[in-house]
């Protein structure tokens, strides 16, 4: 994309990457922002990590462009000077970009090659050490909920993520890489309760971590409560935990209150560990079942109008015309081949790699 860039921005071609929404948080530690400005601090991470020269647009918190733009993780667009969308892919390919713009601009001479950009990169922020608490492990199915962190005059240095699976919870304290922090386990051990709305309960409403032998690690603090009942209105988590910087500057007291819809967050993306079942998924079931599962992830997709991950009443009504443009060759029927032809995208869309069924 950048030799891409280099190429054809002195022909006039403006580039942009836009900050949409964190399609994999945990990805090399990073985890979803809260806030605009943390927002725009990952936008300057990825500047420095990345070392790339392109500018940089940020979504806004409701996330208003990524649902206008279809609510794909990797999307590619092409505008023309009158604003008019002429090329677009669900998943951006610099190559097909490339031969986009030969057509509609004009060939380079001298196309640049990747050895000639010499990027400053560098890799992203040193934390304490990992791997040191065992994760839980998690239904495949879950989905994450709508959190809304109240305000606070401290950092939420420890950012809470909560997924729904059947009659599971699960929450999970993710330190922020970007306040290079970690656990200082000789303190007292991060700590939750929970408050639920008229006709919702939980088991259990409170819990703490349990107590780890080093003096300090940055793994996450995970909890997995059940629960009955439904309600349009939230629960609410109030976590304590201490936060300490790398540089051991500070180290504080920290109390945060999160509200936890029973709403499922369309833009919540999915964790490494919901990826990392799907490739266990793909040994343990087989080739066959493997394309069967596979077949059925291009047709939801395909169905899935609005990208959100679920069909409405709507999406139902509109699947004949859906349906119809994978039949490529005309003929009102549609073959395994032709199911096939979306599963290699359907593959790259994380929406879909959490699905059981």
């Amino acid at each position: 994309m950048e030799t891409v860039q280099r190429d054809y921005q002195p022909q006039g071609v403006k580039f942009y990457y836009i900050y949409k929404a964190l399609a994999h948080p945990e990805n090399n530690g990073y985890v979803t922002p809260f806030s605009i400005k943390e927002r725009l601090m990952h936008v300057e991470e990825a500047k420095q990590t990345l070392g790339s020269k392109i500018p940089w647009i940020c979504d806004n918190m409701d996330n208003d462009l990524k649902h206008a733009l279809g609510n794909r993780p990797n999307s590619e667009f092409i505008i023309d000077p009158h604003g008019k969308i002429v090329v677009s892919r669900e998943w951006s390919r610099p190559e097909e970009l490339r031969s986009d713009l030969e057509r509609l601009v004009g060939r380079v001479t001298k196309p640049t090659p990747l050895s000639d950009l010499q990027m400053p990169t560098r890799k992203p922020p040193q934390k304490a050490a990992t791997g040191i608490v065992k994760r839980i492990t998690v239904s495949g199915n879950m989905s994450p909920l709508k959190i809304t962190a109240r305000k606070s005059e401290i950092p939420h240095y420890a950012k809470l993520r909560a997924e729904i699976g059947g009659d599971q919870i699960y929450l999970g304290f993710f330190l922020d890489p970007l306040y290079e922090v970690h656990w200082n386990n000789k303190a007292p051990a991060l700590s939750f309760d929970i408050k639920t709305p008229s006709g919702v309960s939980v088991t259990p409403t409170t819990g703490a971590a349990e107590k780890v032998e080093v003096d300090a690690d940055a793994d996450p603090r995970e909890f997995l409560i059940t629960f009955n009942g439904r309600s349009s209105e939230p629960m609410v988590v109030t976590v304590k935990y201490f936060a300490c910087d790398d540089a051991e500057t500070f180290c504080i007291p920290v109390e945060q209150v999160y509200e936890v819809s029973f709403e499922r967050d369309r833009d919540g993306g999915s964790r490494r560990q919901a990826r990392e079942r799907m490739a266990q998924n793909r040994v343990q079931t087989g080739p066959s079942k493997m394309r069967e599962m596979m077949q059925r992830m291009a047709i939801m997709r395909t169905l899935d109008i609005n990208g959100d991950g679920e069909l409405s009443a709507e999406e139902i009504e509109a699947a004949p015309k859906s349906l119809r443009q994978l039949d490529h060759d005309h003929n009102t029927r549609l073959s395994t081949e032709e199911i096939r032809g979306q599963r290699a995208s359907g593959m790259r869309d994380p929406r879909f790699r959490n699905m059981s069924n």
